[in-house]
């Protein structure tokens, strides 16, 4: 039996993809538009191009529920390294910061982590895809532009699965709607005093969908070109 049912893409389709890393979600979406000949094809949650792993599409009809996709919880795999910092949270921009963490233990590390559990308020990082004023934040960090941001409320349903290997540091983490990982990585080094950075990012579920049933896309996109060879494709017109 085939791991791909019987799609119609015009009708509506909820695809799983585990998105590859460097890749934007709109890099995922255009290679799947240019793929089924669908015109409506959107994601449902954005992915930052150093994260990889679960990215929902919906087609046709299906778009309409993007929304509703959204406003799920979402599960990820962190990993963030201790005793550095770079202006993104992460490995896009260059360090900018190195402190000893030699004092700290294992015991203090999980503790400040597990502190984060709960409702807060919350800063997006400076880059990130927030507009403000018609542009993106990242536009204007790049551009050294010093911008007031507003804080968000989000909530830290769970952190579990802590290990603690020094400087690196991995846990399993399901938030709300809006939550940026990476902020919650920085913070995390704050309170720690020895500033942190993201090193990874893996989305392993949102809402009722997991990666674990996500699509390869070199997979997909080759089963898709060979109905189409075969002449049985699934339906194409929107």
């Amino acid at each position: 039996m085939s791991q791909f049912p019987d799609f119609n893409f015009a009708e509506g389709e909820i695809l799983l993809f585990d998105k590859p890393l460097t890749w934007t979600s709109f890099d995922v979406v255009n290679k799947i538009r240019g793929c089924i000949k669908v015109k409506k094809v959107g994601h449902a949650g954005t992915l930052d191009p150093l994260a990889t792993g679960l990215l929902l599409l919906c087609t046709g009809k299906m778009t309409k529920q993007i929304d509703l996709i959204q406003a799920t919880e979402k599960e990820y795999l962190v990993n963030l390294v201790l005793g550095k910092t770079t202006p993104s949270y992460d490995l896009e921009s260059e360090f900018d910061s190195e402190t000893l963490i030699s004092h700290l233990t294992e015991g203090e590390v999980r503790n400040v982590i597990l502190s984060f559990e709960g409702v807060q308020q919350q800063f997006p990082p400076m880059f990130s895809a927030i507009k403000v004023n018609g542009e993106r934040l990242y536009s204007l960090a790049r551009q050294g532009k010093e911008v007031e941001l507003k804080s968000r409320e989000v909530n830290i349903k769970s952190i579990l699965e802590i290990k603690i290997s020094f400087p690196e540091v991995q846990f399993l983490m399901t938030c709300t709607k809006g939550t940026y990982v990476r902020s919650l990585v920085s913070d995390i080094g704050k309170k720690l005093g020895v500033g942190a950075y993201m090193s990874a990012l893996r989305r392993t579920k949102v809402g009722e969908y997991s990666v674990e049933n996500a699509y390869q896309i070199p997979e997909f996109v080759e089963h898709i070109k060979g109905l189409n060879k075969m002449g049985t494709s699934p339906i194409l017109t929107s």
